[in-house]
């Protein structure tokens, strides 16, 4: 990782020792970053790196942390978001919805800030809204229409509320503007006007912290790149960028952190040996994106295939797509022979195919629920009878899930909220073990846990395998994918550019192909 050259005094934001904690795991290790005024910095990270908590702690809403911020050399009290935007620091927030005041009109979003520091403030009414509305987009280049401006906000399109969110971020002169996956719902036009804001924002001396996934926006903005990984700061260059080195950084552990491998017994040219199965999911023509070219692929019964790729690859998307969850744009799906059209996630889980979804707070778990409750979930129906609940063999089924995953806790009567981040994935993964499924889905299984969980879920998921399962695990990391699958795919905006066995999956090839894919 190379030096910068800011020093903290010239820096427009600066941070020491940033460090946070939830619950005793570690998100943010001793983080120390400048920005210079009138640079472009892009952050970069698998999910779970680290980002989302890096850019709450510097918009004041993570006050405690270790470490220290500084804007211009002197100590920033951050100790809210009001406070963060008071001394300079604007988030424009990847979630769109949180930008914007519904049944406000456009111009009244637009000068928010303005109207919220003078509540009660006579002079600005309708006429002098509309009048400095006009001001702030004829000062970036916008054009909306005086019919527009007077329109309730949530009549814009997504791309003109991501331009208005950034426009009145504009309007109060920041010191550093964050941008958290500014382009992620704008068309390639429309993210055209966006990289022109950004290239004036540089101009105008406001420091920018450009946070994407998508290299090639990095490439032709940022100045510098700084890569977060497992909570730590793994890479820091300057332009030309090293593309091959940054993803190493991003998706590579360093070889001594990977002692938890190999989690199957034997090299990979014995799991291919072994994993010469049937094809249990058989995928033809499948679009995982609009106007992307279709892709192929095969599960093979006992086998376990790993899909590797960043962020917007199309892994959630096929996993939902098999789930029932979200159909896919085009193609034929084969299971055993036969076929495969489900629905909804009902007519998946009775087809034999499960899904341990990626946020598993969100989609998986249910908060003041038992770990028995929470396991039983998917198959309350064969645990009942009359509309009634066997208590008894859902809690028999829990403690056998528990018992078989090694989960630490109390009993099957303790509450999902009791365990640690591992422990919980565990239970996400163990429900879906509770039934013998003929494919099962892990989208990102491994991530917020530790090597022991990530060995223990390997072990299991590779078991399930050898029972006669197709087992696909899906992530935006190439050494968990190594570590416990028989096969390696890299899939890049919804295309396959690598499918490959043995030596032909080594760690560097898949890489490479993720690198020369973006």
């Amino acid at each position: 990782m190379s030096p910068t050259d800011t020093s903290s005094a010239q820096a427009a934001v600066s941070l020491r020792d940033v460090g946070k904690s939830f619950g005793g795991k570690t998100v943010l290790a001793s983080v120390s970053l400048d920005i210079a005024p009138g640079s472009v910095v892009a952050l970069l990270g698998a999910n779970g790196a680290g980002k989302s908590t890096l850019i709450k702690i510097l918009s004041g809403v993570h006050t405690d942390h270790s470490g220290e911020v500084r804007l211009a050399g002197e100590p920033a009290a951050l100790h809210s978001p009001l406070a963060a935007r008071q001394l300079g620091i604007q988030t424009v927030h990847q979630r769109i919805g949180e930008g914007i005041v519904p049944g406000l009109t456009v111009a009244e979003n637009l000068v928010f800030e303005e109207l919220a520091q003078q509540r009660g403030n006579p002079f600005l009414g309708g006429r002098r809204v509309l009048a400095r509305a006009r001001e702030i987009q004829a000062a970036l280049g916008l054009d909306w229409s005086d019919g527009v401006l007077r329109a309730d906000v949530t009549e814009l399109g997504v791309s003109d509320r991501q331009l208005l969110i950034l426009a009145r971020a504009l309007a109060t002169r920041p010191r550093l503007l964050i941008l958290d996956e500014p382009t992620s719902a704008l068309s390639a036009a429309e993210a055209e006007r966006l990289f022109a804001l950004v290239e004036r924002m540089r101009d105008d001396g406001i420091a920018v912290l450009y946070v994407s996934h998508r290299l090639g926006e990095i490439d032709a903005l940022a100045d510098r790149l700084v890569v977060l990984r497992d909570g730590r700061l793994t890479e820091d260059q300057a332009k030309p960028f090293d593309w091959d080195a940054a993803l190493r950084a991003m998706l590579a552990q360093a070889q001594e952190a990977t002692a938890a491998r190999p989690v199957r017994e034997g090299g990979q040219g014995e799991a291919r040996a072994e994993a010469q199965g049937d094809v249990a999911l058989s995928l033809r023509g499948v679009r995982l994106f609009e106007g992307r070219a279709p892709l192929d692929l095969d599960l093979r019964a006992g086998e376990v295939t790993g899909v590797v790729g960043l962020l917007g690859a199309g892994k959630t998307e096929l996993a939902r797509g098999l789930f029932g969850a979200e159909p896919f744009a085009a193609g034929a799906v084969e299971l055993n022979g036969r076929p495969y059209e489900p629905r909804r996630p009902a007519d998946a889980i009775r087809a034999g195919v499960h899904l341990v979804p990626e946020d598993r707070h969100a989609d998986a778990l249910v908060p003041g629920w038992s770990l028995a409750q929470n396991i039983s979930l998917p198959f309350l129906k064969s645990l009942s009878r009359l509309g009634l609940v066997n208590t008894a063999r859902e809690d028999t089924l829990g403690r056998d899930t528990i018992d078989a995953l090694g989960v630490v806790a109390r009993d099957e009567h303790s509450t999902v909220e009791e365990l640690s981040g591992g422990n919980q994935q565990k239970v996400v993964v163990g429900r879906w073990l509770a039934r013998q499924p003929r494919v099962l889905v892990l989208d990102e299984p491994f991530r917020g846990v530790d090597i022991g969980a990530r060995r223990d879920i390997g072990r299991r998921a590779r078991a399930l395998a050898a029972e006669g399962a197709a087992v696909l695990v899906l992530s935006a990391d190439v050494d968990e994918v190594l570590e416990v699958a028989d096969r390696v795919v890299v899939l890049a905006a919804g295309e396959v550019h690598l499918d490959a066995y043995g030596e032909d999956a080594e760690r560097d090839r898949v890489i490479q192909t993720i690198s020369a894919s973006v």
